[in-house]
């Protein structure tokens, strides 16, 4: 019996029971489908991940420092700024504040910064300035409105020139930003934006926790990082007082935990092939037990142990890539509803998908060995008697 012939009539049988395989079937269509749906977000959120830390720029260094004992002041940051490697540097103090215009209110994240954190952060300006360096000389109350939050608060009207309530004080606002949207978990669109000095009168702190920093290049981040480490070490003998990171660090990590979740919920989903898989085992083996007469038969009138079981296979192998085929449908189908139902990003991989289809046929296969053996042994002579 040649091969095409054995794939008819495996195609016939499974059509004979199509609820008893398409229950068969099951197990197979939800573990390939969870693998590609899942693996799609997962790859996703990686990619909105690189591209969220990649959108604040390569070369950007993040300084942490959490010894508040020892205070880190504009001083100690104009000596980074002299480092090697180092472009520019830019304070961030930050709070939350509440900002009213007439009955309108807003509470949201305020930063006070100097003018480099408009460049350093990629950030541009749709309408006046940013706060400039004579703002924070004189420590102007002034203030830079995130595009969202200048429409919160002004609606269509232009808020340039124009006074908002910061916590109960008048600042005159001299900016607006462009829409960038949100990184790393905040967005610059729904913020407020002033002079360095004038936010730590506002917030009451007089040092700095938090600065960023720019590499001349993204080759000499290495340079500009050890250089700022050599800074910090002269103000701060324990390197735990502080962290120096810059994006390729950050989007490292956070894509090793998207990565390590996404291949454990697909490790998950790939149990449930296995779980197919012995679902297949079971119902070939109950369809030896139906068609032992019909085995009999067979090996009566000439077949070979390998036709009878080179036929078994071939049906669990059909179920098991039916199954699969499925799966890759519906899960591509997933998906897609998860991206358009949450707006997220999905990627979808041709190899993951030729992966898993094969996956699920090697799995109908190897549990399909065991039934068709026991097909292929039975005795022509006992199976003729079976009624």
């Amino acid at each position: 019996m040649n091969l095409f012939t054995s794939i008819k009539m495996a195609v016939r049988n499974i059509q004979g029971n199509k609820m008893r395989s398409f229950l068969t079937m099951l197990g197979i269509i939800i573990g390939v489908f969870s693998v590609i749906a899942l693996l799609a977000i997962g790859q996703g959120s990686s990619k909105s991940v690189a591209d969220s830390v990649n959108s604040l720029g390569t070369n950007l260094i993040t300084v942490n420092i959490t010894n508040t004992d020892t205070h880190f002041t504009m001083d100690n940051l104009k000596e980074v700024k002299q480092a090697t490697g180092v472009k520019s540097v830019a304070p961030v103090l930050s709070g939350r504040s509440t900002l009213r215009n007439g009955s309108t209110t807003s509470q949201v994240s305020v930063t006070g910064t100097t003018s480099s954190y408009l460049s350093i952060r990629q950030l541009t300006v749709k309408q006046g300035r940013f706060v400039s360096s004579l703002d924070n000389k004189f420590r102007q109350k002034v203030v830079v409105l995130g595009s969202d939050l200048a429409t919160t608060l002004f609606e269509n009207e232009s808020p340039i020139d124009k006074k908002v309530l910061i916590d109960g004080e008048s600042y005159l606002v001299v900016g607006v930003l462009n829409s960038k949207g949100g990184s790393m978990g905040s967005s610059s669109d729904d913020a407020a934006f002033l002079p360095f000095s004038t936010a730590q009168r506002l917030i009451g702190t007089t040092y700095i926790t938090q600065f960023y920093a720019q590499a001349e290049s993204q080759d000499s981040v290495n340079w500009a990082m050890a250089g700022i480490s050599r800074v910090l070490s002269q103000t701060y003998s324990d390197s735990d007082d502080y962290s120096v990171v810059n994006q390729q660090d950050v989007m490292e990590a956070m894509s090793s935990v998207t990565s390590t979740m996404t291949m454990l919920l697909a490790g998950i989903a790939g149990i449930s092939l296995l779980v197919g898989g012995i679902g297949i085992m079971n119902i070939m083996l109950v369809s030896v037990t139906e068609r032992t007469r019909e085995i009999g038969i067979r090996k009566a009138i000439g077949a070979k142990r390998k036709d009878i079981m080179l036929q078994f296979l071939i049906e669990a192998a059909v179920l098991s890539m039916l199954g699969g085929l499925c799966g890759v449908g519906i899960g591509v189908l997933a998906a897609k509803i998860y991206a358009l139902a949450v707006g997220g990003t999905i990627v979808y991989s041709l190899p993951i998908m030729a992966a898993a289809f094969l996956f699920s046929a090697v799995v109908g296969i190897v549990f399909g060995v065991f039934p068709a053996y026991k097909a292929s042994k039975l005795n022509p002579i006992e199976a003729l008697r079976m009624e």
